[in-house]
């Protein structure tokens, strides 16, 4: 039998090292040993065979049923409102590079006529928006 500390051990050793590794990580991040996008593009192949398994699994529902609504209530509230606004900040260049595109994409739309509200004929002015993005994203 395979020798191995007791899980409380490992926890505890867990909760009080990792956590002072953020300049690892950023280490880490900033000279990989292999450049990230090349790797990730070589592992493509991977990626679509580990998905096809997962799916072929049901990995995803498994997952999201042992998680359970109330763990990801706990984790969203309490990590995720924290870092939500340095996150936000964090992309703000990135948000105006992605969004422009689709921007100018609606600026050239031209609408239908406008009719009161609540007339179903409105709902051709959002078809022609959103026709007119689908087209810039696939097309």
């Amino acid at each position: 039998m395979a020798e191995v500390k007791s899980l409380a051990s490992i926890r505890e050793k867990y909760a009080r090292v990792t956590p002072m590794r953020a300049e690892d990580y950023s280490n880490g991040v900033l000279a990989p040993r292999r450049d990230w996008a090349e790797a990730a593009v070589g592992g493509d192949a991977a990626y679509k065979a580990g998905v096809q398994a997962a799916i072929a699994r049901n990995a995803f529902v498994k997952g999201v049923r042992k998680a359970g609504t109330a763990m990801w209530q706990a984790k969203a509230s309490m990590l995720g409102a924290e870092r939500w606004g340095p996150g936000v900040l964090a992309g703000v260049d990135a948000y105006e590079r992605g969004f422009a595109p689709y921007r100018e994409e609606i600026e050239k739309v031209k609408l239908p006529a406008r009719y009161p509200t609540g007339d179903p004929r409105n709902y051709e002015r959002v078809k022609a928006i959103g026709e007119a993005l689908r087209k810039k994203k696939v097309g």
